[in-house]
């Protein structure tokens, strides 16, 4: 694979991230690849981590580091993030997990743009994080 053109874009022309994201990314043309919201069950399709949000928070990224790897990339294609937790109380748990995960996954600091939304629940009450991305690869 070639090397992926991707430039993290942060303009003092609009408020400035208030967490581990970018305003936006800039990359030249690509495949894109839309990775459908991953939750947090093992490859035995068994649920991890049931009622501790960070622990499902860190099996979401391992799943979605899966599906990444099975086409030949990794976190550094990603251009986007989109979360879903469930309840405002499980806020702190996806910021704690992801503050665990992300140093190894982005160890440049070079977050992707992430949207997240606090909703009433997910397709299996037992799940509170999913997380879907955007990726492009070269």
């Amino acid at each position: 694979m070639s090397e992926l053109k991707r430039a993290i874009i942060n303009t003092d022309r609009a408020p400035q991230p208030i967490g581990a994201y970018s305003q936006a990314i800039r990359t030249a043309p690509g495949e894109l690849l839309f990775i459908a919201g991953q939750v947090a069950v093992d490859l035995e399709g068994d649920p991890v981590g049931i009622g501790d949000v960070a622990a499902q928070t860190k099996q979401v990224f391992e799943n979605l580091r899966g599906v990444l790897e099975g086409v030949g990339a990794n976190f550094s294609n990603v251009v986007e993030f989109t979360t879903y937790v469930v309840g405002r109380d499980s806020v702190r748990g996806f910021i704690e997990g992801r503050t665990e995960v992300f140093p190894t996954i982005f160890p440049d600091g070079d977050f992707p743009p992430n949207t997240l939304l606090v909703i009433d629940g997910l397709v299996r009450e037992e799940f509170l994080v999913e997380v879907s991305a955007v990726a492009v690869l070269p």
